[in-house]
């Protein structure tokens, strides 16, 4: 399994993007939660208006957040 991000071009890391179907599974939540928690402010949406995507690295680190809380 890789641990270190993907690196594109030039060195610099290369976002990893899933849908709101896949952020939600990796989450434990459901889609309505992820569009709950990008329209509040708590992650980033990403794509265009007929696909949302959302950061791997991002959702990880939200997760993490509220394990230590």
């Amino acid at each position: 399994m890789r641990t270190e991000p993907r690196r594109a071009a030039g060195g610099a890391a290369r976002p990893r993007r899933v849908t709101t179907e896949l952020a939600a599974l990796a989450m434990g939540v459901t889609p309505a939660t992820i569009r709950k928690w990008a329209s509040r402010g708590k992650i980033t949406r990403h794509g265009g208006p007929q696909r949302a995507e959302y950061d791997l690295d991002e959702l990880f680190a939200l997760a993490r957040q509220n394990a230590a809380e």
